[in-house]
């Protein structure tokens, strides 16, 4: 799968009917541990005194991301995504396993 880092804003129409926030939020959380547990949520962060979410997500392409895995989540109809496809760096140290001598 390809990862992506996904700006997730969401936006509760007005007028929408406080339960229906309540049930949906709820239904969110069940499904992003669905997702975690297929390998398509790597991590979620919320930035400090803001209300969107920043994830890195996994898929077969920026497609399936969002129909088949974005476009799951109970919230989707609220929100936006601002969605960046990720390759691997060279220097990223998560994908070497054996430490490196430092080179001046």
């Amino acid at each position: 799968m390809k990862e992506f880092l996904v700006v997730l804003t969401t936006t509760v129409p007005e007028g929408t009917d406080p339960e229906e926030v309540t049930r949906r939020r709820a239904a969110e959380a069940v499904r992003a541990r669905e997702l975690a547990a297929t390998g398509h949520l790597g991590r979620l962060w919320r930035p400090v005194g803001e209300l969107r979410s920043i994830g890195l997500w996994r898929a077969d392409d920026e497609a399936d991301l969002r129909e088949n895995v974005l476009g799951t989540l109970p919230l989707w109809p609220w929100m936006t995504a601002e969605v960046t496809a990720l390759q691997p760096h060279p220097n990223d140290p998560g994908t070497s396993s054996r430490p490196t001598a430092f080179r001046p």
